[in-house]
């Protein structure tokens, strides 16, 4: 009921119920990507965006997988003209001064690309959120889903609210639920799951003026370790820099004062990173997000398939949600236009999807949650090629991580070397193991943070 039809005291009729083929939850790079793809097999797809493009996003960093799909969809020239271009990744070695190790993803195992982009989120998330209406999406922004309600076990009505006030409801035949961190489906079904293997939090803001690396690495990602977590450092464009630091639960425990003191003094906390911030200007708030780290126990259901961080969110190291997100959203599309045009493959089609996807998070699951151990820590310090070993770490770097046999393959080797090491590191690893341990057992609340002021 609008607020003037309240003030009149008039009767308002019931919401007109609107059709689709498919009803997509969530704008992101996800939902964009599902639905212009959906769209363009002839489906009729609603998207709906609680927020108004454009909108703050953290997750600016690409990986080369990403620039396959940005082809697919026809938007990979819109995508190099608002980018920085992304060579490598950065890894700086503790306790070595003025030591930087460069990751060039050039030099992974069959690399499509050997090259990426960082980008501003909301002029990536708005120009795929355009290009979806482009595509024939009934793409809506500022409109929240409030309720999905369901037939049996399937869900097939969604009611809706703009920013207005005014309800809508939507009947559909398939829901992908792209809605992010929010987990739409995940919090309904009661499917969210808070990681127990790794829990953190991320305090961040946008900068001008912080020193970049010199010549070809100058739009490369950081990735800077200390004693309490990590940093990461992304050249945007216009003497931009994302700046922001990713935390273990008890230090984050120890701030006093507002978060844009605690900010500064965790930057100070590693002098590589401080050094780039001499002539730095803050130029956005300070955003903070507590409680990492979560998955859902099922990522299909009957007539629906969550995709992105609506199934799963892992820390942010080798910035793979972007990936992640659009990589899933293709294969939700087979399941999706599959089931549509032949329901008795629906199952089949899910099973496919699922283990697929696992696989892939499982793989950069396992190195994040032992980024921090000593015995990685000494690997990615003193990298070595033998069997191709270097190389497949890039190749997941970048994002190969599906279905490249040779990557796989050499990804377990990886692991086996990390166990010797381990071994060969036993009193320091335990000693690293009893602290991860430590750090697990403390709960977070993911409100200890609030934004600061700009």
């Amino acid at each position: 009921m609008t607020t003037e039809a309240k003030e009149a005291n008039l009767p308002v009729a019931e919401p007109q119920v609107q059709d689709a083929d498919v009803l997509v939850i969530g704008g992101g790079p996800a939902g964009t990507t599902a639905a212009t793809l959906l769209a363009r097999k002839g489906w009729k797809v609603v998207l709906l965006e609680k927020a108004r493009h454009p909108r703050f996003h953290i997750g600016e960093s690409l990986l080369p997988m990403n620039l396959p799909i940005l082809e697919r969809l026809g938007v990979l020239e819109q995508v190099r003209a608002i980018g920085v271009h992304k060579v490598g990744a950065d890894f700086p070695v503790p306790d070595e001064a003025g030591t930087t190790h460069v990751f060039r993803f050039e030099r992974a195992i069959d690399p499509q690309y050997g090259y990426a982009f960082q980008v501003r989120r909301e002029e990536f998330d708005q120009l795929l959120f355009n290009h979806a209406r482009a595509n024939g999406v009934d793409a809506r922004d500022e409109i929240a889903v409030e309720r999905v309600e369901f037939e049996g076990d399937r869900p097939r009505t969604a009611l809706a609210r703009d920013k207005a006030g005014n309800a809508h409801t939507f009947r559909f035949r398939y829901l992908v639920d792209a809605s992010g961190r929010d987990t739409f489906l995940g919090n309904k079904l009661k499917l969210k799951r808070r990681s127990r293997l790794h829990q953190s939090a991320a305090i961040f803001s946008h900068f001008r003026g912080v020193t970049r690396r010199d010549g070809a690495d100058a739009g490369n990602i950081t990735v800077d370790r200390f004693e309490h977590g990590w940093y990461w450092l992304i050249p945007l464009r216009d003497d931009v820099m994302s700046v922001g630091a990713v935390c273990f639960p008890e230090y984050l425990k120890q701030r006093r004062g507002d978060n844009e003191t605690f900010l500064i003094q965790t930057l100070q906390a590693r002098p590589s990173v401080w050094a780039r911030m001499g002539d730095a200007e803050r130029i956005a708030p300070v955003h903070a997000t507590g409680n990492y780290s979560y998955t859902c126990s099922r990522m299909t259901g009957p007539g629906w398939v969550m995709v992105g961080d609506a199934y799963a969110f892992i820390d942010p190291v080798f910035s793979s949600g972007v990936f992640l997100g659009m990589n899933s959203a293709e294969r939700a599309v087979e399941v999706v236009d599959g089931a549509l045009r032949e329901p008795g493959r629906e199952s089949a089609l899910q099973r496919a999807m699922e283990k697929r996807l696992k696989r892939g998070l499982g793989h950069f699951s396992w190195f994040i949650h032992r980024f921090t151990t000593p015995v990685m820590q000494h690997l990615f310090a003193h990298p070595r090629n033998d069997w191709q070993l270097e190389q497949a770490v890039i190749s997941m770097l970048a994002g190969d991580v599906f279905d490249n046999r040779a990557v796989l393959r050499r990804l377990r080797i990886f692991r086996l070397l990390y166990a010797a090491n381990a071994l060969a590191m036993a009193p320091r690893a335990v000693r690293g193991w009893l602290k991860r341990r430590r750090q697990i057992g403390q709960s977070f609340d993911g409100d200890t943070l609030q934004a600061g002021n700009p």
